[in-house]
């Protein structure tokens, strides 16, 4: 349990830095548009639907994040089934079919409070600041 315990904020740091980092270089993105002065409505548009797709791999690649882990210390029994409880677990949606062995358990609670942090600063970023 202890090991757990060591091992958990390493996967949460690591999700963080992804989400942090790839955050970064989106608003640095939008910023130079923004600068530019204002646009029309399809290039409004556009750049919201590259934006919320940017956000998306972002997402995805801090998904992937922890199914290697659970894959590497045998918690799953395959890949594929690692990345399904994590994609579940991320949308909070968690149907129960996979369940991690006893040691693990307490990273499936701590994983989906993860990704429920790591979405509300990508909501907000839709969000209009008047």
């Amino acid at each position: 349990m202890l090991g757990v315990f060591l091992l958990s904020p390493a996967l949460v740091a690591t999700a963080l830095a992804l989400h942090a980092g790839g955050f970064a270089l989106l608003l640095r993105s939008l910023m130079k548009s923004a600068s530019g002065g204002p646009i029309g409505s399809w290039p409004t548009t556009w750049l919201l639907i590259g934006a919320a797709w940017w956000l998306i791999l972002i997402h995805a690649a801090e998904i992937a994040v922890w199914p290697l882990f659970y894959a590497r210390r045998g918690c799953m029994p395959d890949f594929e089934s690692a990345l399904y409880f994590s994609g579940v677990k991320y949308a909070t949606v968690d149907y129960g079919d996979l369940l991690l062995p006893e040691p693990w358990r307490i990273l499936g609670p701590l994983e989906a409070l993860t990704w429920i942090l790591m979405c509300g600063p990508s909501t907000g970023l839709f969000a209009p600041s008047w």
